[in-house]
């Protein structure tokens, strides 16, 4: 169950022996220098040889047709399960109809980047000439991740003193006299009106604009140094394009203030005759990159970073040439996956965390989602398994499937969870006692009040219950 990529300098190769090979014939690649922190020690199982008798849909539903009836699952619980291999369906109930989906919506926003943009896409972040003498234009590209310096929340991101150290050597000495804030990529309200009141304050939002370091945290590496599994909660700014222009400043040398930092946009490139050897407005003065896009793709489905899943929805419009907003992502969004051959009519999303309540999505689409991307006819989607957390082993299902009826999806459950109040979900892939890989989602959104944790056990139970039967 490893990340079927390799990174190789600025490129990604993503390398298909099978359908996500390590679930189905332990054929996968080791992750090279630059694909990502190494495996932690405690693996989860793997089924070795090739896949054994198929699940039946007789065997399916009678394995599941009485955990979806659990009390703590509300009374609206729409499931759909499907071989990854064959596509075929193996059960339904109420499998076609949109849902709530809270973070599984990330599934939607990884697989549709990763179809748009290609795993190894690289978000820039630039400096240029301003207009004026002096002034320096700090461009935001859309990286939520970049850093100040070394000591940034996300390891190996793009830095700011790395660009004003290019930005020196460009002016030869000369000392800038401003710094204008061009996060002019993105439109629209920076928060999308169908959020909670409380996720502007709660640290697992932020404003979302082109520009901002460590995904707004006040004190990334506070943040960095204190994080969990389970709560990437921090305190966020709420100007992260003017937060980053006044670090860049004083990188730069001034003071950062408001006298020294201002918004603007970018001079586009004039070809005019410099000013007593200052460069022409609009001169590329340095640039740095981002973390290939597969790198941000894992960070967002393994940390359900909701910030960095806005942004990534932003590439999806700007690929398709549509605005950098929360309706152009969205729109772009349905675009691709109907271009996936997929029924965009069975998804409608307001943003590309999952944190608005008007998004919609049905369990179906979510499993062709993920059977699109185990089955090998898009290999470049593959890229969304290596950041899926493992029951019992990684990210958000760490502390789960521990308890009684859901051992049997310890290690060889690997899926994406969301949790909004009243909202309980969850989508993924599970490998059966017989070598079967089958992908499932099951998606609640009028759950009882007070009974989280019984209601995420119950939604445990039934992926486990795939994972213990042959389901024949």
């Amino acid at each position: 169950m490893v990340l079927l990529v390799v990174l190789a300098g600025v490129g990604v190769a993503v390398v298909r022996p099978g359908p996500v090979a390590g679930w189905l014939d332990g054929g996968a690649t080791t992750p090279q220098a630059g694909a990502g922190p190494p495996n932690p020690t405690r693996r989860p199982s793997s089924p070795a040889g090739p896949q054994r008798a198929a699940a039946h849909p007789r065997g399916v539903r009678a394995a599941l047709e009485p955990l979806a009836r659990a009390a703590a699952l509300g009374d609206r619980v729409n499931i759909s399960v499907a071989d990854v291999t064959t596509g075929t369906a193996l059960y339904g109930s109420g499998q076609d109809t949109p849902t709530v989906p809270a973070s599984v919506t990330k599934l939607a926003t990884a697989v549709t980047v990763l179809a748009a943009r290609g795993p190894a896409y690289r978000i820039p972040t630039r400096a240029v000439a301003g207009a004026n003498p002096g002034e320096v234009v700090l461009v935001g590209g859309g990286d939520p991740t970049l850093a100040v310096d070394g000591h940034g929340f996300y390891p190996g991101a793009a830095r700011l003193d790395d660009l004003a150290a290019q930005v020196r050597t460009a002016l030869g000495g000369t000392a800038p006299a401003r710094v204008t804030v061009d996060s002019s990529l993105f439109t629209g309200p920076v928060y999308e009106p169908g959020w909670d009141a409380d996720i502007p304050t709660g640290g697992f939002g932020a404003p979302i604009t082109a520009l901002m370091t460590d995904g707004a945290r006040r004190d990334p590496e506070t943040a960095r140094k204190t994080q969990d599994q389970t709560n990437h909660a921090a305190e966020r700014v709420p100007q992260p394009d003017l937060a980053a222009g006044r670090q860049f400043a004083r990188l730069l040398g001034l003071t950062g203030d408001a006298a020294a930092v201002g918004r603007g946009k970018a001079p586009a490139a004039t070809g005019a005759s410099p000013t007593a050897g200052a460069p022409t407005p609009g001169t590329e003065l340095g640039k740095v990159e981002s973390l290939p896009l597969i790198r941000l793709v894992d960070i967002m489905i393994s940390d359900s970073d909701n910030v960095i899943a806005e942004f990534m929805a932003r590439q999806v419009a700007l690929a398709r040439n549509k605005p950098a907003s929360f309706a152009g992502g969205a729109a772009a969004t349905d675009e691709v996956i109907a271009e996936l051959g997929l029924p965009a009519d069975e998804i409608s999303l307001a943003d590309g965390s999952g944190l608005s309540r008007t998004n919609r999505i049905s369990p179906s689409l979510l499993t062709d989602l993920l059977t699109l991307a185990g089955n090998g006819s898009h290999p470049e989607l593959a890229a969304i398994f290596g950041g899926l957390p493992v029951g019992g082993w990684s990210g958000t299902l760490d502390e789960r499937y521990q308890a009684a009826g859901t051992k049997a999806g310890a290690g060889v459950v690997r899926a994406k969870t969301g949790t909004l109040t009243g909202v309980n979900a969850i989508a993924g892939l599970v490998t059966t006692a017989d070598g079967r890989l089958l992908t499932f989602a099951v998606l609640t959104d009028r759950t009882p009040p007070d009974t989280l944790d019984a209601t995420r056990q119950a939604l445990d139970r039934i992926s486990s219950a795939l994972a213990g039967c042959g389901c024949r």
